[in-house]
């Protein structure tokens, strides 16, 4: 039973085979940037590994391989003859097919293939499953539909059992796809017909195993597991379909080898199965219990994992993100989860692995999965080696009240499907205001519908106050909102730092990141500058950051490997060790000195005239000078927070603070500036800042700066000069103690 519910590679075969013509040569198609798991593709044992390893039985017949395809124009019935074959789970667009060849909103993708199957035990019901298929699919088998789904991201089965005619010599299976891709509003991620930037190369079709599985007429449907920490029990909802309205379900509950519980619970309901002394699912120690449930002649095999997520206040009253009941900073890159060759779906098994064991081996304890969905093995193995998910609603365009519906049913379907991972420990409907809609109406149904983990209303741009954090991007960054009594702030995007390589880009030219350097050395210096401020950013009350991005992706040059994964960028052991001082809540101490408007308008004396000598010291009378809030700048300039409007070339600025002895450790200081700027502590010029920020930057001052200051009043003088464009100045100082080693 352990081998099953670790999903082992092969379970036990059906007694069917593929016909012989499933075996004509393949070769991907040419001219695409390759992987090294290319090679290892093999039509004959393409994506073997059990595709369902929270829902594990013995026997399944894997149906990937070689299929007939055909694209024919969207009115036309099923084609008499196919244009080819395509290798599945491969999309069409994608080199691994063999095909590589785009299919429009006008077209149907057309799949066939056929299987030998022997009669089995009298009563045994046949499922067809299909991991993904982009985006709406209707199925046949031996010319009759049984079935349709509309959906890209989300599992979905029929029982085929009438349609199979056991006489035949082989039995056959068609599949219909049509893809509007981004000539329509259904939930796509960052799929368009016409790649540029941020935008990638369309998917259609199957993406994801095909399979086929005998099960008895009473069996498993389906299982919810919600774990309680607190009151050291598991949660379980069978599902039984075939049997009575009172049918008994045996559970039972390993710790390796032993047997820890053991119940007779109802289907339909949930029961609760006590834990003695759980071994908490965490980074350090994502320990697994596994799960034996059986009803009538049906055994199924699962896992789950006794975490807590929560936020709550640490002890200086701040809210964190909280696991297991502490506060953990949680950091990882943002994972769009795409593949030069094989695009949504990666080459092999082992290649989804390897961007996970290259995660790990970077210190990450995180990931934010990006606009898209991956296959079950994959959570599987953020589940076995302890990594938190934030898992994305793949983006729409949301534009009719028909695209509304069909977008909260494909994500119900999502959280479905995926709701029994403990790596996932937070739920993202809605990325950058791309088709967000009923923000606070989507927040509270998914709260509502799973209360066991955290919700972000949205990550980044249009945060409507809602959910239990306050997400905001900032490119280069980092930065943070302000902190808030009732949710946690995180930062859920920045860096973006690019660095093209010659022989490992996706294309020759128009390739780019929010910042680009011309070796890795600078590049990686830039990069652990960029989590020294983040540390810093975490002792003022950050909760999280994600970092762009795991990998390259087609134009983009921002990742921590190249598109293909045969380069990591960055030094891994000094990365890994500088990752480690994020994670040590009780190193993480920041001090505000002077805040900026982001946490509160803090009052200022300035004047938009002429100046006079010596306007920066500390003994110049500014009585003449008028009195405003902070920020000081013009409407519409980009992550502005606007009190005192100011519209002139110059303004010059001063304020008083008290401390009641010099900081230990560094001085920082948080700034949002538009143009160019010039920043004073007690009469001494500690930063001149050229050019404009798009939002409030974290920015370290030189040991004079920390120098400078002294017991009792200090004075923070400010010049900023206005150039063109946007127009603001905000400005606040922070001391950072010195980490522990």
């Amino acid at each position: 039973m352990r081998r099953i519910l670790l999903g082992a590679l092969l379970t036990a075969a059906l007694p069917a085979a593929i016909l012989a013509d499933d075996a004509p040569e393949w070769a991907p198609a040419t001219g695409s940037l390759m992987t090294r798991w290319a090679a290892d593709v093999d039509p004959a044992t393409v994506h073997s590994e059990y595709p369902r390893p929270q829902l594990v039985r013995e026997q399944w017949l894997n149906l990937n391989g070689l299929w007939d395809y055909a694209v024919r124009p969207a009115a036309d019935e099923r084609p008499e003859a196919f244009d080819g074959r395509i290798l599945v789970p491969f999309p069409i667009e994608s080199a691994l097919s063999g095909v590589k060849k785009a299919v429009t909103p006008e077209e149907t993708l057309w799949y066939r293939r056929t299987f030998e199957l022997e009669k089995p035990a009298e009563g045994t019901r046949f499922l067809l499953h299909f991991g993904a298929v982009d985006w709406a699919a209707t199925v046949y088998v031996n010319g009759k539909v049984v079935g349709e789904h509309k959906g890209g991201f989300d599992p979905f089965s029929f029982d085929v059992t009438d349609a199979l005619d056991l006489d035949k010599p082989a039995q056959e299976v068609v599949v219909a796809v049509q893809d509007p891709t981004d000539s329509a509003s259904q939930p796509r991620g960052k799929q368009v017909l016409k790649p540029n930037g941020i935008w990638y190369t369309a998917v259609t079709g199957i993406w994801q195993t095909v399979w086929l599985e005998p099960v008895p007429a009473k069996r498993i449907e389906s299982l919810k597991i919600v774990p309680n920490v607190d009151e050291k029990t598991v949660a379980i909802t069978p599902t039984v379909v075939g049997g009575g309205e009172l049918e008994t379900v045996r559970v039972t509950v390993f710790d390796g080898d032993a047997v820890i519980a053991e119940e007779s619970i109802p289907a339909g309901l949930s029961f609760s199965v006590a834990i003695p002394e759980p071994k908490l699912w965490g980074p350090d120690s994502p320990f697994l219990y596994d799960l034996k449930v059986t009803v009538g002649d049906d055994a199924v095999g699962s896992y789950f994992g006794m975490r807590k997520i929560a936020i709550g206040k640490d002890e200086a009253g701040v809210q964190r993100l909280l696991l297991n009941d502490k506060p953990l900073f949680q950091y990882g890159p943002l994972d769009q989860g795409w593949w030069p060759d094989g695009l949504y779906t990666a080459p092999t098994d082992a290649a989804l692995k390897y961007d996970l064991d290259v995660t790990k081996k970077l210190n990450f304890n995180m990931i934010r999965k990006h606009v898209k969905v991956e296959p079950a093995r994959w959570y599987r193995y953020c589940d076995e080696m302890g990594i938190l998910v934030w898992q994305d609603m793949p983006s729409a365009d949301n534009k009719t009240d028909e695209s509304k519906v069909q977008f909260d049913a494909e994500w119900k379907a999502i959280i479905d499907a995926l709701r029994n991972h403990p790596s996932i420990v937070m739920w993202v409907p809605f990325n950058e205001g791309w088709g967000q809609h009923d923000t606070e109406r989507v927040t509270a149904w998914t709260k509502d519908y799973d209360p066991s983990r955290l919700v972000n209303n949205a990550s980044g741009w249009t945060d409507m106050g809602v959910g239990d954090v306050h997400d905001m991007h900032n490119y280069p960054g980092p930065g943070m909102p302000a902190l808030e009594e009732d949710r946690a702030v995180v930062l859920g995007e920045f860096g973006g730092l690019g660095l093209p390589l010659e022989g490992h880009t996706f294309s020759t030219k128009d390739n780019w990141g929010y910042v680009s350097f011309k070796n890795a050395e600078e590049l990686s210096a830039r990069y652990l500058g960029l989590i020294e401020r983040l540390k810093a950013l975490a002792g003022l009350g950050l909760s999280a950051g994600v970092y762009t991005q795991t990998t390259d992706v087609e134009v983009e040059v921002n990742g921590f490997m190249t598109y293909d994964r045969e380069v990591l960028k960055f030094p891994a052991e000094e990365v890994a060790k500088a990752h480690a001082g994020l994670y040590d809540h009780e190193s993480l101490k920041s001090t505000v000195l002077s805040p900026t408007a982001q946490a509160e308008p803090q009052e200022w004396k300035y004047t938009t005239e002429g100046v006079a000598e010596g306007w920066e010291r500390p003994d110049f009378d500014d009585s003449a000078w008028k009195t405003g809030k902070s920020g000081f700048g013009r409407e519409k300039t980009p992550g502005a927070v606007l009190n005192t409007e100011w519209t002139t070339s110059d303004i010059h600025l001063r304020r008083e603070f008290e401390i009641a002895e010099v900081p230990t450790g560094k001085l920082w200081m948080s700034i949002h500036h538009d143009d160019d700027a010039e920043i004073f502590i007690n009469g001494q010029s500690v930063a001149k800042l050229p050019k404009w920020t798009s939002a409030y930057e974290f920015v370290p001052l030189p040991p004079e700066a920390l120098e400078a200051l002294k017991p009792g009043r200090n004075v923070l003088a400010v010049s900023c000069h206005q150039d063109a464009g946007g127009q603001y100045i905000d400005v606040g100082l922070i001391a950072v103690e010195q980490a522990r080693p």
